[in-house]
This record gives C-alpha cells, structure tokens and sequence, in this order.
C-alpha cells in the first residue's frame, strides 16, 4: 500500500508559478513511477507530467518548457514546478504513483491516487 498526499495548489494569475508536492508513504521501495494528472469538470483526468525510477521524464505537449517534475530517490516526494501558468492549467491535480510487486506470474502491477489539489489560474 502507498499513500499520497497533494499539497501547493491555489490561485495564480496567468504567468505565475506554483510548486505542487506530493508526499508518499508506505511501500515507497516498490514504486517505478510517479506522475502527475489533471482533471477538469467534466473532462477526463489527463497526464500532465511523468517521472520513472530511471529518471526519464515525460510531458504533455502543452506543458512543456514550462512544467518541470522531480522526485526523490527515497520515492516520497514528487514535486511538479509550474511556471508561466495560463489559464487553461487549471484543473484539480493528481498524484499517481505506479507500483510493482513479486516476480514472474506472480509480479502484480497496482496504482494508487491522492485526494487531489486545486489549480485556478486567472487572467
């Protein structure tokens, strides 16, 4: 079990920045990956940024050059950098973290969530 808690959202005007983190506990040794997602009413929740335990990175097109995701390498903290915020990256903000357990037909894959952050950018 992995637990994850979201904090840094609020309000910003349009070409602020905010910094969100998300706190990880539990089985952190079995997470390969953490990402960040947002969800805007109405919409599906949609991949922001990604990170693996290897380090390599993955962005939405119209974020990048302008968010930046970190992690640690214990895998309790991930961080999302935003910078030049618009308008269109409000949403409520997820963490995710993939988990990966035992071995050969017994390896099991499990995701888990955080309650989420509030993002409202205004212009």
């Amino acid at each position: 079990q992995v637990q994850l808690v979201e904090s840094g959202g609020g309000a910003a005007q349009s070409g602020g920045s905010l910094r969100l983190s998300c706190s990880a506990s539990g089985s952190t040794f079995s997470i390969y990956e953490m990402d960040w997602y947002r969800q805007v009413a109405g919409k599906e929740r949609e991949l922001v940024a990604g990170i693996a335990d290897t380090g390599e990175t993955v962005y939405a097109d119209n974020v990048k050059g302008r968010f930046t995701i970190s992690m640690n390498e214990a895998k309790t903290m991930q961080f999302l950098q935003m910078n030049s915020l618009e308008p269109e990256d409000t949403g409520v903000y997820f963490c995710n973290a993939k988990t990966v357990s035992g071995g050969g037909v017994d390896i099991r894959y499990l995701e888990y969530w955080g309650q989420g952050t509030l993002v409202s950018v205004s212009t």
